[in-house]
């Protein structure tokens, strides 16, 4: 009894799976229908383009884009409070921007150097901290906070812990 119910389903999906297929000649013949169509249309405008046609300039619209005007607020970036001497270098503004600072003056001129091929006048000024004599590498320097902290967020690229330093 289980077999003749499981083969009579069987006949009955397959027989539902061939009759929902469909006939290739109605889409040939849709398709014949949309190239006469096509033919027809083609024809009329060939037929219709015997008048003297005036040309017609067209002009694109572009939009203008307008550029965002972005400022930032430099008023919250920590500036350090140090009373500094120069070692080297042109001489300090009233704010730097400090990209290494080491034990050694010789580990100093170093990134000094490096700092000068790269285009910037670098500086080295010395500073006394917990009674240590620390040799502080400025790569810019400026008049305002602002031009200071515009430098330094430019140098974070290159050197993660830059620093802002006031001059005492």
């Amino acid at each position: 009894m289980k077999r003749i119910i499981l083969f009579g389903s069987a006949l009955a999906m397959v027989l539902a799976m061939t009759s929902c297929k469909s006939s290739e000649s109605a889409y040939k013949k849709a398709y014949e229908k949309a190239q006469a169509a096509q033919a027809t249309q083609t024809t009329q405008t060939v037929v219709g383009t015997t008048q003297q046609q005036t040309p017609v300039q067209v002009t694109p619209v572009t939009p203008q884009q307008q550029t965002p005007v972005t400022t930032t607020d430099y008023s919250n970036v920590s500036v350090r409070t140090e009373a500094v001497t120069l070692v080297s270098g042109a001489g300090l503004k009233a704010f730097s921007v400090v990209v290494g600072s080491f034990g050694l003056q010789s580990n100093a001129q170093k990134l000094q150097s490096d700092l000068a091929q790269k285009g910037y006048a670098a500086q080295i000024v010395s500073a006394v901290v917990n009674g240590m004599n620390m040799y502080r590498v400025v790569a810019t320097t400026h008049d305002t906070k602002d031009q200071a902290a515009q430098s330094r967020a430019a140098l974070m690229g290159n050197y993660p812990d830059a620093w802002l330093l006031y001059k005492k």
